[in-house]
């Protein structure tokens, strides 16, 4: 009898053994994890440049490891955090996913929209609503982060970070279980209503570490000493500019402890606030137990202070230099976290830019090389001549990401048909020895302008919230407020071509220089995790990083 039980026993073992291991195999396979690493501002280029400074475990792990696609461009104008962002997590173009500029002018009212600003939402975690009332509801297309959401019922986690509210905001999607950004005025991170009532615990409990206050408190000096660094220009090159109180731009930042607690937003510009946001990042894994089941969440995280710091001391300072360096070893031990908490091949990751910089003018100068400043006193000028033609003042409302609104209201008040106002402001716009071309946005199909300016112009184009006319600079010319450092926005190789490369589960390893698309990560990461492509996508899956 006893025989007889333990046979049925076995038996019944063996067949919840078959069962489990059916039910196993029905399931999807994909990584626990993945992370979104959005790198601002971030060139191809400095993959290389300062290659031979990086350690083993961070770009060099990604690099070796992975699989880097070397010919990854931006399709679209203008080239800004905002586009780059959504354009990543969406797979697709402003034409489409409404997002049309960090902000842009609204045609009819002629007020300015800020891409995630949203008054129907209350700020959390601080008082100011400037800083904290903002949301994703300009965003018209869902993300690949969405998607998971869609896939999984919700289940799947998905966290935004960053320094920037739009670099969290946008990147997570409508339906995140958070995104989280830096406030100045309280050196704290907080969100807002859209996504709940209450800061998290684990997020009161980062923010009560008060780290920003300690990672700046002995100042800001070189990771190596300053004469290694030879990829850069001289400190105190007169195209830098300044940093808090300091008098002149070199190292090291003695008061940066000081002038933070004057102004709190100076952590931006150095590489703490980069530290800070991994240690935030971490901290979401923990908190939010991601990567913890067998259900893919999603970490998506924007570096922000490489932006900063390009922006104030142009791509050619040893204080870019030194913020990748210590960028390096941040990722080396943010990997290595990942390792251990979530297991090594467990998490895939991708890491890329939301696009790049020019060098500085002043820069480009000292070597001889053609640059200049595009746009200067151009509206003032413009709306003169409009003036002279048509008796009414400042009929340019606002010139915004390389485009010109005209004021609607003037024009109706005044019966100005459109057609005869950008024609006459093209015509005049020609002769700025600094405007390659200048074209009106419904006639760009149609314009003599060369591939691949004139697609990128097309996907650029939002039809409700762009301007009238199009303006795309000759090379190295800059807008006028970059007197020092540098800034981005247009269609050039140096603000358009950008890092990509995949690591970890699922993940060939090699490179490519093969033709890409800023449009193609997001189909790739959906393909990987076989959900639905975002519903605005017009990007490829890469096949050669997946495998089929």
């Amino acid at each position: 009898m006893l025989r007889k039980i333990s046979i049925a026993a076995a038996a019944l073992l063996s067949v919840m053994t078959i069962n489990a291991q059916k039910n196993k195999n029905s399931q999807v396979e994909r990584p626990k994890l993945v992370v979104g690493l959005v790198v601002d501002q971030m060139r191809w280029d400095y993959l290389y440049r300062f290659y031979g400074k990086y350690g083993n475990d961070g770009f060099k792990r990604l690099l070796n490891t992975g699989y880097s696609l070397n010919n990854v461009h931006i399709p679209y104008v203008p080239t800004v955090t905002a586009l780059g962002h959504t354009c990543i997590y969406t797979g697709s173009v402003p034409a489409i996913h409404g997002i049309a500029g960090n902000d842009w002018t609204d045609k009819e009212t002629g007020k300015n929209v800020y891409c995630t600003a949203d008054e129907s939402v209350q700020p959390v975690g601080t008082n100011n609503a400037k800083i904290g009332s903002h949301s994703p509801k300009n965003l018209w297309s869902t993300t690949v982060t969405d998607e998971l959401r869609l896939a999984t019922n919700f289940q799947g986690k998905v966290i935004g970070v960053s320094l920037k509210d739009r670099a969290s905001i946008l990147p997570a999607g409508h339906t995140p279980n958070g995104a989280f950004w830096f406030d100045d005025s309280t050196g704290n991170f907080i969100t807002s209503t859209w996504y709940m009532n209450d800061l998290p615990q684990w997020v009161k409990s980062f923010n009560s570490q008060n780290l920003p206050e300690k990672l700046v408190a002995n100042g800001w000096n070189t990771l190596l000493p300053i004469n290694q660094y030879t990829e850069s220009s001289p400190d105190n090159s007169s195209w830098e500019g300044l940093l808090g109180s300091a008098k002149t731009p070199v190292f090291p930042y003695s008061n940066l402890a000081q002038d933070y607690q004057t102004k709190k937003d100076n952590i931006r510009y150095t590489p703490f606030g980069n530290t800070l946001t991994l240690k935030l990042a971490e901290a979401s894994v923990e908190g939010e137990k991601l990567g913890g089941d067998t259900i893919t969440d999603f970490l998506a995280i924007n570096l922000a202070s490489t932006d900063y710091a390009g922006h104030k001391f142009g791509p050619n300072s040893i204080e870019v230099e030194d913020v990748y360096l210590r960028l390096d070893q941040d990722l080396a031990e943010f990997f290595s976290y990942l390792d251990s908490k979530v297991g090594k091949g467990e998490y895939t990751v991708f890491l890329s830019a939301d696009h790049g910089g020019a060098h500085s003018v002043g820069f480009l100068k000292e070597h001889k090389i053609t640059t200049g400043f595009f746009g200067d006193g151009m509206e003032k000028d413009i709306n003169q001549k409009l003036k002279d033609k048509f008796g009414v003042d400042k009929l340019i409302n606002a010139v915004d990401n390389y485009q010109i609104y005209f004021d609607r209201k003037l024009m109706q008040d005044n019966k100005i048909e459109l057609d005869d106002l950008r024609d006459f402001t093209i015509k005049e716009l020609q002769k700025d020895p600094t405007v390659l071309y200048a074209v009106s946005v419904d006639e760009v199909q149609e314009a003599t302008i060369p591939e691949p300016i004139k697609q990128r112009i097309i996907n650029g184009i939002n039809r409700q919230r762009s301007g009238d006319i199009q303006l795309i600079s000759h090379d190295s010319m800059l807008p006028p407020y970059s007197k020092t450092g540098t800034t981005h926005s247009v269609w050039n190789s140096y603000d358009s071509h950008i890092p990509l490369i995949f690591m970890g589960w699922g993940i060939q390893k090699g490179e490519s220089n093969k033709a890409y698309h800023m449009t193609d990560i997001a189909p790739t990461i959906s393909s990987l995790l076989k959900i639905q492509f975002p519903s605005g996508n017009v990007g490829n899956p890469i096949t050669e990083v997946i495998g089929r």
